[in-house]
């Protein structure tokens, strides 16, 4: 919602006017059905191993039935041990994992060291419960620090669960199938990306909103391996004909040419300073 003054200093954080505002508007529509929200699609996993934690994501952004975008990044930058995969509104998800990357780097630069898994957990926690629920964004926060390896699963209203692993989204019932049937303790590194990018396969065979290629994302005490992509798409589109028309195809049928008065108002002649 604009403000009414554009050199207002905004207020820091997020803005629910639109809340209310929809309210109001549903309240005129006399009984009429309201619009209602987009739907999304996504498929993400996360799998701890012998050495690490594995997180893996479809790349695919819908809005509705439309594919807003095949090269989405849904796995989120935190700090240099810690990474985050996010599923629900792509906004918020983006900006949430933003302002916790943010908050943790100015923790590294004060304390010189990284921070602890659970650390970025909790700062999760109290800035989604705040909200009520009201931030789409279900996330899996996968992490190497002094205490192991960690995953983690926060949804919008706060709560959170650590996890041997676990899928998120609109295909996760497929993916978590995969899971379930792969998972062994101490997994090695191959195996544990197999599995993930299994998993997120099977969410995008079985989930119109998940698909197009996959990401996978290698955290150990060595350091991070973000493979983008690590699985492109099979499928591809082969145009058969040309969508090329000349002009004139389609006719004209009617031509109305208004001409636009203009009055000049004040006018002003500055010079430019050139020395």
């Amino acid at each position: 919602m604009a403000q009414s003054n554009p050199l207002e200093t905004p207020v820091p954080g997020f803005n629910f006017d639109n809340v209310a505002r929809n309210d109001a508007l549903g309240s005129l529509l006399d009984g009429e059905q309201t619009p209602k929200p987009l739907k999304t699609g996504t498929t993400i996993a996360g799998v701890v191993f012998k050495d690490g934690v594995v997180l893996g994501a479809d790349t695919r952004a819908t809005s509705s039935e439309v594919v807003a975008d095949k090269m989405c990044a849904k796995i989120h930058y935190i700090s240099p041990n810690i990474y985050c995969c996010g599923a629900g509104t792509a906004a918020d998800t983006q900006k949430t994992t933003d302002l916790l990357s943010s908050n943790l780097t100015i923790f590294s630069l004060n304390s010189g060291r990284n921070p602890r898994v659970i650390m970025a957990v909790n700062i999760l926690q109290d800035m989604l419960y705040r909200y009520r629920g009201q931030i789409g964004a279900n996330l899996i926060l996968g992490g190497v620090d002094c205490t192991g390896n960690h995953l983690y699963t926060v949804d919008p209203y706060g709560s959170m669960e650590k996890v041997p692993y676990l899928s998120m989204g609109s295909g996760e019932m497929a993916a978590l199938g995969i899971l379930e049937d792969g998972f062994r303790p101490d997994l090695e590194l191959q195996k544990a990306k197999e599995l993930v990018r299994g998993a997120i396969h099977a969410g995008i065979m079985s989930d119109l909103g998940s698909g197009n290629n996959i990401d996978i994302c290698v955290i150990t005490r060595e350091g991070v391996d973000y493979i983008r992509p690590y699985q492109v798409s099979e499928y591809k589109n082969d145009r058969k004909l040309k969508y090329k028309y000349p002009p004139g195809t389609t006719p004209v049928l009617t031509k109305t040419v208004e001409p636009l008065k203009l009055e000049v108002v004040q006018e002003i002649v500055q010079t430019m300073d050139t020395a």
